[in-house]
């Protein structure tokens, strides 16, 4: 449907701009067919900085308010297209190592392929391996800079002051360093000293459920292996409760402690370098310096990396079983940084891109002056990144939902039969 659109757009500026050969960079631009030679070449926009140079009103003919337009729905076009490359390649990387690993081979050269591939791999194995299956995760957290918003926007909006952005945090928590007392969470993903309740790993001094490795006590009998009970001593992965050594996950601390690493929550005194896990909220601006904005900023999130502990019992093929143990260990965490850290303020800039992107469709004739000779510059320079804004939007979206799916197969609990 995206190309579709595309083709049928009735607009004769992008209509020409689709029907030549595009050119990034400096070089002349071919003669559409039925269309008056173009001068000159396209400037580079091929990336936010050589965007940033350009004088779309001198190159282009568009009015001040127009060239603002334009230039911030081309920025964030190209910096969809960055979070589209990362999250591709990342996930990419990680299903297809946990494809391999799980002895499959994807069905293609992308990350949907590879992410398909090891979603069938892991319940074929589940299947072979026989027992019963349960997943324990500690989720990653990903945050945008507020800093980043409040600059992103000063520079942007003319209407907003520099120093004066008012950005809000909403529907998630704050973040950050905390150089006093942290009421929250803190981030251990190094380890270090808990002293409240840790969900990960515990080295010591341990007291709750623990659906990894306890070493100690369960249920108040010594053991060294899976425990359905109370845990108390040592728990490798997915534990939950009192730590009194070190913790590596997440602690809930107690009141007046202190974070040796990110705190989420509050701080008794301001946060350095503050972020937000839920939605960054700009001051008031144009939908396409919103657009550019939330692109820049979710395209640089900070993610603290998830724990994944794999607890399989009963198992008729036990060899089968410490296979796909060790493979989701392994490389479900980078999955799940896409499926639960990324996906929302993925798919929500992406939408927001996409939006200003048709939006200035219908605009863009009524912002141009110079004739058919700059219609056909305008529709030559600017349809690629455009066509790329839509690209990599469907892509984000495709990309959100396999690693959904791969997160399904891996989380599903139950018993399985060995050869069914």
């Amino acid at each position: 449907m995206r190309t579709n659109r595309w083709r049928q757009l009735s607009m004769p500026i992008l209509v020409a701009g689709f029907a030549a050969p595009t050119v990034i960079g400096c070089g002349s631009i071919p003669k559409p067919p039925g269309l008056p030679d173009v001068p000159g070449g396209c400037p580079d926009v091929a990336s936010v900085e050589a965007i940033a140079k350009i004088d779309f009103a001198q190159e282009f003919g568009f009015d001040v308010q127009g060239a603002a337009k334009v230039k911030s729905a081309l920025t964030a076009s190209v910096e969809l297209q960055g979070l589209q490359a990362e999250i591709e390649g990342e996930l990419k990387a990680a299903c297809g190592k946990l494809a391999s690993d799980l002895g499959a081979t994807p069905d293609g050269n992308d990350a949907v392929a590879a992410c398909k591939a090891a979603g069938k791999a892991i319940g074929d194995l589940k299947a072979k391996a026989g027992g019963t299956f349960k997943l324990a995760v500690v989720p990653p957290k990903c945050a945008a800079s507020m800093n980043a918003m409040a600059d992103c926007a000063a520079s942007c909006d003319a209407s907003v002051q520099p120093g004066s952005a008012k950005v809000s945090c909403e529907g998630g928590e704050l973040s950050g360093s905390c150089g006093a007392e942290c009421s929250g969470s803190c981030e251990m993903s190094a380890g270090g000293s808990c002293g409240g309740t840790c969900e990960g790993s515990c080295e010591a001094g341990f007291s709750g459920t623990c659906d990894g490795t306890c070493d100690g006590k369960c249920d108040g009998k010594n053991t060294k292996g899976q425990c359905s009970g109370k845990c108390e001593g040592k728990c490798e992965g997915g534990a939950k409760g009192n730590c009194a050594g070190s913790c590596k996950g997440n602690c809930e601390l107690k009141a007046g402690a202190k974070c040796e690493g990110t705190c989420t929550g509050s701080c008794s005194v301001d946060f350095e370098a503050p972020k937000c896990t839920g939605e960054v909220k700009p001051p008031s601006m144009s939908a396409e310096c919103s657009a550019e904005c939330d692109a820049k900023v979710s395209g640089k999130l900070e993610c603290t990396p998830a724990s994944v502990t794999f607890v399989a019992k009963g198992a008729v093929d036990a060899e089968a079983a410490a296979k796909l143990k060790a493979a989701i260990e392994a490389n479900l965490p980078a999955v799940l940084k896409v499926a639960i850290g990324m996906k929302d303020k993925a798919v929500k800039v992406a939408g927001s891109v996409k939006g200003v992107v048709e939006g200035l469709e219908g605009a863009v004739k009524g912002m141009v002056s110079g004739g058919p000779t700059m219609a056909a510059k305008v529709g030559a320079c600017i349809s690629a990144p455009f066509k790329g804004a839509f690209d990599a939007a469907a892509s984000i979206q495709a990309n959100v939902d396999v690693s959904v799916s791969v997160q399904a197969s891996a989380s599903a609990e139950g018993s399985a039969s060995a050869g069914s």
